[in-house]
């Protein structure tokens, strides 16, 4: 069955039972929920979005989200995704301590930008980011390191995104299906 937008475009049926995963957002800097609630009516995923304010969530046929609003302080937010993330559920986090504990536990964790974080790369990232926060550190006699945060997001991020978010319920339905809890 086939359902209807405000605007009278069709869309996809919803999903007969629910996604055999969750996905977990750290939501205080995302970029990327608006994608995120698409893919998650479209595969009938039960979306957390964790932050330490509350966010609104728009109201559509499908949508299932949980807004849990943690207490403030450092790293509240990721200590509650850490703690309740399961084995092929998913997370998108930007946060690379957050990244390598929900890998640990054996989730599927993507950045907003599509970067994929397995054992591996995040590791490397991990250390990547220490180096440079050593170097950041020490004195270079006036001369500054060159600092920046990522570029902005545009349609090519959010489009990577989109296929590695794709990618990863595609791993995690192969997984909950060759070992169903």
């Amino acid at each position: 069955m086939t359902h209807r937008t405000r605007k009278g475009k069709r869309q996809r049926p919803l999903p007969k039972e629910p996604a055999p995963f969750d996905i977990f957002v750290d939501a205080d800097a995302c970029p990327v929920k608006s994608e995120i609630y698409r893919v998650a009516i479209r595969c009938g995923a039960l979306v957390y979005l964790v932050s330490n304010q509350r966010m609104k969530v728009p109201e559509q046929l499908g949508l299932r989200v949980k807004m849990v609003v943690v207490t403030s302080g450092e790293n509240v937010a990721d200590m509650w995704i850490a703690d309740q993330i399961k084995p092929h559920d998913i997370c998108i986090t930007s946060d690379l301590p957050l990244a390598a504990k929900c890998v640990d536990a054996q989730a599927y964790v993507l950045s907003p930008r599509g970067r994929e974080w397995t054992e591996d790369t995040v590791s490397e990232a991990l250390a990547r980011r220490d180096l440079m926060t050593s170097l950041r550190e020490q004195d270079w006699g006036g001369t500054e390191l060159p600092t920046g945060g990522p570029p902005p997001m545009n349609d090519r991020a959010r489009s990577h995104f989109l296929n590695t978010l794709d990618r990863l319920i595609t791993k995690s339905k192969k997984a909950h299906s060759s070992n169903p809890q």
